[in-house]
């Protein structure tokens, strides 16, 4: 799409954060009003748009995506996705490690994942049970019920954000860690690739696989940044 707009504004409208172009208000695709209810997250969903060029083009507004999909889809199914959120409780990537034959990536994972694990343990009261090689084992009813819980405790906008960050990472308890301001971005990323990171290091890089988590660093950096901008 050719951009048919020259200026981009926020406005203030009660408790909420309208953008507008040339004036006139923004609607998402459902026809909700481009309105949130933060700032600092009103004026970055601003500076995407006013940063496009001659093409609109949409995959360089990750922000303006989540922000409609907390404004479309979280305002409307908000149960369904409160529960595929949730729903990582019990399948949580850090709670499987490699087949007992493999013991220095089991030492490499206890050392770098379990102290995520104790933090949520202390955190949420909750308990794990670790699965050695290739199987399921279901996590402890409580343990499901105390994590589905803090999602649903969550504003419609961290909800968005934390959909898109479970899918990027496969871990809800690094997702909450974000939400908690207990770990960063930086900090997180390698963690959740670890295994990926091993097996580099191991045999080499394969340069399809690293360009394909590089595009999903770029989205997991961006969720991360949507998070953190709904908070004030």
């Amino acid at each position: 799409m050719k951009r048919f707009y020259k200026d981009v504004s926020v406005s203030q409208d009660s408790d909420a954060f309208a953008i507008a172009l040339d004036g006139r208000p923004m609607k998402t695709p459902q026809r909700n009003a481009l309105a949130v209810p933060y700032a600092g997250l009103a004026e970055a969903i601003a500076a995407e748009w006013a940063a496009q060029g001659e093409d609109i083009l949409p995959v360089t507004m990750p922000l303006t995506a989540l922000a409609q999909g907390a404004l479309d889809q979280v305002e409307n199914e908000r149960d369904r996705i409160v529960s595929r959120i949730a729903a990582f409780a019990d399948s949580d990537m850090l709670y499987y490690r490699a087949d007992p034959n493999q013991q220095a990536l089991i030492d490499h994972q206890a050392e770098h994942w379990d102290p995520l694990l104790d933090w949520a343990r202390q955190n949420y009261d909750v308990s794990f049970n670790l699965i050695y090689g290739i199987r399921y084992e279901a996590q402890p009813a409580a343990t499901i019920e105390n994590l589905g819980a803090v999602v649903d405790g969550q504003d419609d906008f961290v909800v968005a954000a934390m959909l898109s960050l479970v899918g990027l990472t496969g871990s809800l308890i690094a997702t909450l860690a974000l939400v908690e301001q207990t770990r960063d971005a930086e900090t997180l990323w390698p963690l959740v690739n670890l295994e990926e990171l091993w097996q580099e290091q191991q045999w080499g890089r394969d340069d399809q696989a690293v360009a394909t988590r590089n595009l999903k660093q770029a989205e997991f950096e961006a969720a991360t940044r949507f998070l953190n901008l709904s908070r004030s």
